[in-house]
């Protein structure tokens, strides 16, 4: 293996061509100097310089090491503030998951501040409900995410950053009738299913009874398109409103359950989370 030492040796011939020069310049004398080429040609099997009485010039092999040796030693000489920046979390990878609906609210100034502030951190997203985020923190396949619940209702063993507290309001199929809240209520419902977030099906499921429910589907924009389709209402974020969907009114209730949205990690997360984690806090404040 060859070491630093000498190559930073070597570079002071090559670029001075003189190795009484280089020697000067590495602040030592010159027959070290020498006996250190000689020694990386030996190793290396193939001579790097040409010399003569009047003029040192590099070979081929020596011209190619040369090119190497710069590259390598500016990468070593970068290395301490790399791991540095990894070890504060500016650097590194981020992998993070974050349920539908919060692409609706804070979450993409989060995410272009956060590039702006952490250039070096590539972030890898992953849209995904409650129930995969569980299955993905268990095997270790993201760092970070972003889930919903109801209030006081987040998965236990995490920890945990509430950036938001809103009302659920009814999204109604439009009509030129306009019917009343006890039939909103009667109507058909379209909801999640209960793995997808336990906490707040059982609240939607409060104010109407299992009997109610008249299809289950998955993801938000689907329950929306599905809304449009008149198969029935559904119970969605108020940030939710701003997707509008031909055929679909949102509609706030009286006494409609509440949705936290709650951004979550594992206390043994890398420090790139920590310092994520700070951003949205800052941010979101």
């Amino acid at each position: 293996m060859i070491e630093l030492r000498p190559l930073q040796q070597f570079l002071a011939v090559a670029e001075l061509l003189h190795f009484g020069r280089a020697a000067q310049a590495l602040h030592m004398s010159q027959p070290p100097l020498t006996q250190a080429v000689r020694k990386l040609e030996a190793q290396l099997g193939t001579p790097l310089f040409e010399r003569t009485s009047r003029s040192v010039r590099l070979t081929p092999a020596g011209a190619a090491l040369q090119a190497s040796a710069q590259r390598l030693l500016a990468d070593a000489s970068a290395l301490p503030g790399e791991i540095r920046a990894v070890a504060d979390g500016l650097a590194g990878r981020l992998r993070l998951g974050f349920v539908s609906t919060v692409g609706f609210g804070g979450l993409p100034q989060w995410l272009r501040s956060f590039r702006e502030a952490c250039p070096q951190v590539a972030l890898a997203l992953r849209e995904a409900t409650l129930d995969v985020h569980l299955h993905e923190f268990a095997i270790g396949s993201i760092d970070a995410g972003f889930v919903i619940h109801t209030p006081g209702q987040a998965p236990s063993g995490f920890e945990r950053l509430s950036v938001g507290v809103e009302p659920l309001v009814l999204a109604l199929p439009s009509s030129n009738q306009e019917p009343s809240d006890a039939q909103c209520l009667a109507a058909p419902l379209i909801v999640f299913p209960r793995d997808v977030a336990p906490s707040l099906y059982d609240a939607i499921l409060a104010h109407h009874g299992s009997d109610a429910i008249a299809q289950e589907a998955i993801q938000m924009q689907t329950i929306i398109n599905l809304v449009s389709a008149a198969i029935g209402v559904a119970w969605v974020p108020a940030s939710l409103q701003g997707l509008q969907r031909a055929g679909v009114v949102y509609r706030a209730m009286a006494g409609a359950p509440e949705v936290e949205t709650s951004l979550i990690w594992r206390t043994d997360a890398p420090p790139v989370v920590a310092r994520f984690v700070d951003h949205v806090r800052r941010y979101h404040a």
